[in-house]
């Protein structure tokens, strides 16, 4: 069985299967034999066969422990990264006092150098995943998010913590949660939706839950201790990252002098796709509004319903679909053939549009509820479904990288976005323009991306009009062949 011989051994089937499928073609034109001798029209298709054609995903066994390790990276990254909000207000009592507007400035800058780093390291990670793999990448990345985290449990002002939590532990993390989203193609391909769903829900359930626990943490021990029991976290990730055995073969690369070249370390099939291309820039585009809710809602909802208003179940709220949504619509993605799963982000960032501009008219708390509710739902379903939609564009040999540059284009809209907003708020002297601003992006990137599956099809009837083409001639190219072994037969006889 095809998927034995890779299973047991991911690079060495690639180095073996490969040659096995090329070799009897050369060896035949060496000897002056036609290749259409023995295999008529098979020999076309052969050559062109990957691994993947022939590679059965077991679809479990060993694929759901790989979930489960997926699912705690998911869960302490950004669970951590999405609590910083708890560990920023315990940074300034450290370091000065929480009044102090520069110093609030100055550490807010901590939290998001590091998100940001995670995302802008992508394009880096995807390249080590593919030349050292989905394990190795994992494991080093946690292994350096546990130095960084840890550093900063001991550092005693804030200038350091730029560096060993705002870049030393947030490339750690990088390079450890790529590879969770990599692997779950090499064991799952019917269920990647719903897997990766299962996955993704990891960081809703940290980030409803870990809060509650750093509070209690920092009540009791102190920012330095809680910083180190978050290193417990990292460590299990370190360990969880082991458990990635790879079993599709990778890409053989040929090199000279020892390096391979350029253009096999950074991937340029990817660019190839324009259904890849379009949604490489079309999700971006969406995600300039996209985060200005996440980060300015609490603040608005201060200004309209009071400080006393209980705007934490909003983000509750958010967390709780947005889990939902991730099974949810991580399920539906199996059930919806190819490249139309993109119709389901474009859903979700027509909703999320929409709901971003129904924040600055609803004046009753209750209507907010609702609107934050559709929010993290459909913000669930756009995020379970990034992985399987790159497979479908690129396929599994190339997917690394198609992720990791989609990731650090996404940094930049993360980053610009909700500081625009915070502008406009400045002059206008509130959120309402704003909101309905960050509408606009989620609306126009989800109108780029309805042109995937069309583009997409064109494609595919192109090079099935092409393949026509081809054994079209080659069958024109056997009848006179076959014609004169006939003649030289009746000669002979």
């Amino acid at each position: 069985m095809a998927e034995g011989t890779i299973v047991t051994d991911g690079d060495a089937a690639s180095k073996v299967q490969v040659p096995a499928v090329g070799a009897p073609v050369e060896e035949k034109q060496a000897e002056g034999e036609p290749e259409k001798k023995e295999n008529g029209d098979g020999q076309v298709t052969v050559p062109e066969q990957s691994a993947e054609c022939t590679f059965v995903h077991p679809e479990g066994g060993w694929g759901w422990l790989v979930m489960l390790a997926a699912m705690w990276c998911n869960g302490s990254v950004f669970g951590i990264q999405n609590a910083f909000g708890i560990l920023f207000l315990s940074l300034l009592r450290e370091f000065g006092s929480e009044n102090d507007e520069d110093l609030r400035f100055r550490t807010a800058w901590v939290g998001s150098l590091s998100m940001g780093m995670i995302f802008f390291c992508s394009p880096i990670v995807s390249v080590f995943t593919d030349i050292l793999g989905c394990r190795m990448t994992a494991v080093g990345g946690a292994a350096v998010g546990l130095v960084g985290l840890l550093a900063s449990s001991f550092v005693t002002s804030l200038g350091p913590m730029y560096f060993t939590y705002g870049i030393v532990f947030s490339c750690g993390c990088s390079f450890a949660y790529q590879p969770s989203l990599v692997i779950l193609g090499h064991y799952f391909k019917k269920r990647l939706g719903l897997v990766n769903g299962i996955v993704t829900a990891g960081s809703s359930v940290f980030t409803i839950t870990l809060p509650f626990m750093l509070s209690g943490l920092l009540d009791r021990v102190g920012l330095q201790n809680t910083m180190r029991v978050l290193c417990i976290f990292m460590f299990v990730l370190m360990l969880a990252g082991f458990t990635y055995k790879p079993l599709l073969p990778r890409k053989p690369r040929s090199a000279r002098g020892g390096c391979p070249p350029l253009s096999q370390i950074f991937n340029v099939n990817i660019w190839k796709s324009v259904g890849y291309r379009i949604w490489a820039f079309g999700i971006p585009a969406a995600l300039y509004g996209y985060f200005v809710p996440y980060v300015h809602l609490m603040k608005h909802v201060e200004e309209r319903f009071g400080k006393d208003s209980n705007k934490e179940i909003l983000l509750m709220c958010i967390g709780i679909t947005s889990g939902f949504g991730r099974l949810i619509f991580g399920r539906v993605a199996d059930y919806i053939h190819g490249v139309n799963k993109v119709y389901l982000q474009v859903t979700s960032f027509f909703v999320i549009g929409l709901m971003s501009m129904m924040i600055p008219l609803c004046h009753i708390f209750g209507g907010l509820i609702a609107v934050c509710l559709l929010m993290g739902m459909f913000d669930g379903c756009f995020i379970c479904i990034m992985a399987p939609i790159a497979f479908e564009l690129v396929g599994a040999e190339d997917v690394s990288q198609a992720i990791g540059f989609l990731l650090g284009l996404m940094s930049v809209p993360m980053t610009v976005g909700p500081p625009i907003a915070g502008f406009l708020r400045d002059r206008l002297g509130n959120y309402d323009l704003a909101f309905y601003l960050a509408g606009i992006p989620p609306l126009i990137g989800g109108a780029m991306l309805c042109l995937i599956p069309w583009v997409e099809a064109r494609s595919k009837r192109a090079k099935e009009e092409a393949l026509k083409d081809v054994h079209q001639k080659m069958l024109e190219h056997e009848k006179p062949q076959e014609e004169a072994q006939c003649k030289a037969g009746e000669s002979i006889l």
